[in-house]
């Protein structure tokens, strides 16, 4: 009996351990950022022995069969955005589990010269680092709404932004300007080395932005740092993300181009040592982003400094540069990379990047990147520069697509559908965004010019969407009083924002634009656009509210007719016609005010 009760015992005791052993692991949320923390060798950002390019820190995470291999960073004291510390012997790694369950993880330190650009794992002299191994749980997010850590990594799919997990597709729209986002006075080592007032590009003095027309943007528990810095630009953030926008266009190294005031590196002309507390500072901005569901268009030069980095190939001053944005940024669920701004040559940029420099500048992202984030191009704005480029890249299968740049909005339509349709001849679609539209001086002027934007909203909102863009973004040209450069108060294009914001509504609530194609013919002028998935859904936007027909011969049934008003948005409204019949030509009627704007039909099948 005496040993039946110790043999009860040893049992309850091993259980006891094993519920102690479960409670007592971290546990982190799906799509969290898991940020570990190693102490390693002692070192500064200028040390002689450069440990950005001299230590390399890999870290394994393993979830079942699932495993990556993720590139930790020098992050000098652990918490330099706080202190502004260039030395200290913490290293770091970022990762976002994207599966519920236990983890482990395993990290490695070696050293050796210029290690950090070498793929050979068995390379350098093995470095004792702390924490080297460890478990983790992950459990179910607790985010909702816009917050990308609700809903996963956006992937490219289908000619469109995907979420990896859910399968849901996202559609964008928000603000390509100020193309300097990051020349902000809060962040350290941040200054512009000169003045700009050269022809083609946006006038600058020297004066950084503060967005301080953003400040009462900012709300009570939104990040901050070094005692209150970052309240104009979190702010700013906020505003953006209340109209409803969901992306920000920014460079990351303009460097000899225009603004000349953003790069990561400690000095502008040492490209091998990264200012570790500025990096960090982005960082807390990118992480308030991603969680007022803001993707991160981040564009990785310049035209005017394409050539800059190993005289534009993929060397190991470029590799540097990328390993270090991919390890310090790469766990953002909502992030694309733009490989350049008017990349490639034109009459005004003959130095630049060619074909297979480009190619495998591509190719490189692709290899090193564990979360295949969609890489974009952004384009010149007219022919044949555009065309130059392009034809000798379609195809290819590592560009995920084009960040389109157009000089006359007219056409703009046309262009998405020529390179969606391009790159689907050649076997690879492309997801086309429509992000610049010029002419390069005037791009999207301020409400107070132009106050319900008739011009954008026709040809490039409605038009674009309705010919297969992934979404919209809005360039303030050069030569406005707010402009592409100098732009501090995103409330200049309060109205352009909300017009936009109707515009993506509609296509969330809506359609199954993943599944649509456009067919503008169908409809009775050329100036209105037809997007459809042929016997079962057709939108059509027209300028005005004339009499127009719609081509159904192709489509049997009957269908549906509401309309949409793109300058107030809301409900859908009926017209004075309920219903039109399939396998002929159909008048659409009026719309619900016979006045002289422009309306959204949609026609349903019914079913």
């Amino acid at each position: 009996m005496k040993n039946f009760f110790l043999l009860v015992s040893i049992l309850l005791f091993l259980s006891c351990g094993e519920k102690e052993n479960e409670k007592s692991i971290t546990e982190y949320r799906q799509w969290h950022m898991v940020t570990l923390s190693f102490e390693g060798p002692e070192t500064s950002e200028e040390a002689g022995e450069n440990p950005f390019l001299n230590y390399r820190l890999w870290v394994t995470f393993k979830n079942g069969e699932n495993e990556y291999i993720i590139p930790g960073f020098y992050a000098a004291d652990g918490d330099a955005a706080e202190t502004g510390a260039d030395s200290g012997n913490i290293w770091q790694v970022r990762f976002t589990p994207d599966q519920q369950g236990k983890w482990s993880y395993a990290a490695t330190m070696h050293k050796g010269e210029n290690i950090a650009l070498s793929e050979d794992p068995d390379d350098g002299t093995p470095v004792e680092i702390t924490n080297a191994s460890g478990d983790f749980k992950v459990i179910p997010s607790d985010k909702q709404g816009d917050d990308f850590r609700g809903h996963g990594r956006l992937i490219a799919s289908n000619g469109y932004f995907q979420f990896k997990d859910s399968g849901k597709y996202w559609i964008k729209g928000g603000a390509d300007s100020p193309e300097n986002l990051l020349a902000y006075e809060g962040f350290d080592g941040t200054y512009r080395m000169q003045t700009s007032n050269d022809d083609g590009e946006a006038k600058t003095n020297d004066t950084l932005h503060n967005y301080g027309p953003h400040l009462r943007d900012w709300k009570e528990g939104d990040p901050t740092w070094q005692d209150g810095k970052g309240k104009g630009l979190i702010g700013a953030l906020n505003y953006l993300s209340s109209k409803g926008m969901n992306v920000v266009y920014f460079l990351t190294n303009n460097i000899k181009g225009d603004g000349k005031d953003v790069w990561p590196y400690v000095s502008p002309d040492d490209f091998t040592r990264f200012d570790v507390s500025k990096l960090e500072q982005w960082e807390i901005v990118f992480q308030h982003m991603q969680s007022k569901g803001i993707l991160l268009h981040m564009v990785l030069q310049e035209t005017e400094n394409e050539t800059m980095l190993d005289g534009g190939d993929t060397g190991p001053l470029r590799q540097l540069y990328l390993r270090e944005l991919l390890a310090r940024f790469g766990h953002h669920l909502g992030m694309n990379f733009n490989l350049g701004e008017e990349n490639g040559p034109a009459d005004f940029t003959p130095i630049a990047q060619n074909d297979e420099q480009r190619k495998e500048m591509t190719r490189f992202i692709t290899k090193i990147d564990p979360y295949n984030h969609p890489i974009l191009l952004h384009t010149h704005s007219h022919e044949p520069a555009r065309t130059n480029v392009l034809d000798s890249i379609v195809g290819f299968t590592d560009l995920d697509g084009l960040s389109l740049q157009v000089d006359k909005r007219e056409g703009a339509s046309g262009v998405v559908e020529t390179w969606k349709s391009k790159s689907r001849e050649a076997g690879h679609e492309w997801m086309i965004t429509m992000d610049e539209i010029g002419m390069w001086h005037t791009g999207a002027r301020s409400d107070s010019l132009d106050g319900n934007h008739d011009t954008l909203r026709r040809y490039v909102l409605w038009g674009t969407l309705l010919s297969g863009a992934a979404g919209v973004e809005w360039y303030f040209g050069a030569n406005n009083r707010y402009h592409d450069l100098n732009t501090e108060d995103w409330r200049t294009r309060d109205r352009l924002w909300e017009i936009t914001d109707y515009a993506l509504n509609f296509f969330r609530a809506h359609l199954p634009y993943w599944e649509m194609s456009p067919e503008h013919g169908l409809i009775n002028s050329k100036e209105a656009y037809c997007f459809r998935k042929t016997g079962e859904i057709y939108v059509v936007y027209l300028p005005d509210s004339k009499q127009y027909t719609i081509d159904l011969t192709e489509a049997g049934g009957d269908y549906s007719l509401h309309w949409y008003d793109p300058l107030k948005g809301g409900e859908l409204q009926q017209g004075s016609i309920k219903t039109v019949q399939g396998g002929s030509v159909q008048e659409l009627g009026f719309p619900p005010e016979a006045d002289k704007q422009d309306w959204v039909a949609l026609l349903q099948i019914v079913k």
